[in-house]
């Protein structure tokens, strides 16, 4: 991947994490996931050690947004992906950046976790070309014992119970 930094259409800069970001991207996750732990498909993932991209909107002292990612052969799973505040853009640049980036480095499949209360990310990514690609019931069991504070019931009073699997091939 190329460590050009680029340019959203929003009037967000979208950059790649520095190690001298690390500190800050802990503090990110930790106020909005809990913590810098993220558990997808019965894995733990120290979302803070894992390559990212940082959406910074200009004259704004708190960065606008955080994507957290793993590559695996020639797969890329998003592990995290938070805007602040939704519904300016600043997710679709991350995710487009990202995109382009894996383009370069011939990654065929991105794919995310995301649990089944989430209307929004699902909203959110069926709108930028991600589908189905599996459901997994009562997947959350298994999570809760290796992150115990994800709670029971979630957006809409809606019980977290199962993960959904979304892809978009590149």
């Amino acid at each position: 991947m190329t460590d050009r930094a680029s340019e959203a259409p929003t009037g967000v800069r979208i950059r790649r994490a520095a190690a001298a970001d690390r500190p800050a991207v802990a503090r990110f996750l930790t106020e909005h996931w809990g913590a810098p732990i993220v558990v997808s498909r019965g894995a733990l993932h120290a979302a803070d050690e894992l390559p990212a991209l940082i959406a910074e909107a200009e004259g704004e002292p708190a960065w606008a947004g955080l994507l957290t990612y793993r590559v695996h052969d020639d797969a890329c799973e998003i592990v995290s992906l938070d805007a602040v505040p939704a519904g300016r853009g600043v997710g679709t640049a991350l995710v487009t950046e990202l995109v382009r980036q894996l383009g370069a480095d011939r990654i065929r499949r991105l794919w995310l976790i995301t649990t089944n209360d989430n209307l929004a990310a699902l909203r959110f990514y069926q709108r930028r070309g991600f589908v189905l690609a599996a459901l997994h019931p009562r997947a959350i069991e298994i999570s809760r014992r290796l992150k115990p504070t994800i709670p029971p019931v979630g957006e809409g009073g809606i019980p977290i119970r199962d993960e959904l699997e979304l892809e978009r091939m590149l």
